[in-house]
């Protein structure tokens, strides 16, 4: 293993980038969209069976059967991968973005809009700083979710360590194989614990001090 990472070290720091990129990326990206669709769905209630429903079934879909589906329609490489770890990543921070929105207070809705404020100020004076230590909480449990889904873009000769791991796979029997597996998913476990602890720390510092104690 010593004589792997030796030789291998800086290709690792590089998919690791890479790998860490894509997620990131995607997560900022799924969280615009999932904010949006919450408030759609916070607006017009008869809506809200439907955006429950929709991560419940999103995250039966196996993702290897997605990416499949996705490769014919816009080719290999970088696009399949973030369209895939995208559609998983919305899933968990639409739910609790759904379920923080609705859990604001009414009343303090009305307060805000009888002192002039629009529905723009209200939603991100108000609303918004209210639902999100839970909304936050969404985009951790995405995050690590989406490490582990980034890894099958290799499948979509995507970026990320998925590569290492599935040349591992695939290699059982030569030299190597065991590293490679090992390499490439220890690697994706540690980045996805190191996002988790930034995550925290975000969530932190953009909460209210009121709303955490």
């Amino acid at each position: 293993m010593g004589e792997f990472l030796d030789a291998r070290w800086q290709d690792i720091l590089f998919r690791s980038y890479q790998h860490t990129s894509l997620v990131v990326q995607a997560i900022i990206l799924a969280t615009v969209i999932a904010l949006a669709l919450a408030v759609l769905v916070t607006n017009y209630r008869p809506l809200a069976p439907v955006a429950n429903a929709l991560p419940a079934i999103g995250l039966t879909i196996p993702g290897r059967a997605l990416l499949g589906l996705m490769i014919p329609l816009v080719g290999i490489g970088t696009l399949p991968s973030v369209i895939i770890v995208v559609f998983y990543a919305v899933l968990p921070i639409l739910r609790n973005a759904v379920v923080g929105l609705q859990a604001v207070s009414p009343d303090l809705v009305e307060a805000a809009r009888g002192q002039g404020m629009s529905s723009v100020a209200v939603f991100f004076r108000v609303r918004l700083p209210l639902a999100w230590p839970v909304i936050i909480t969404g985009v951790r449990v995405s995050a690590h979710m989406s490490m582990g889904v980034a890894a099958i873009a290799a499948y979509a000769l995507g970026p990320g360590l998925g590569s290492y791991i599935y040349t591992g796979l695939s290699q059982i029997g030569n030299a190597n194989a065991l590293n490679y597996a090992l390499v490439g998913t220890i690697a994706v476990v540690v980045l996805a614990l190191i996002l988790d602890a930034v995550l925290a720390l975000v969530g932190r510092l953009t909460t209210s001090k009121g709303i955490r104690a």
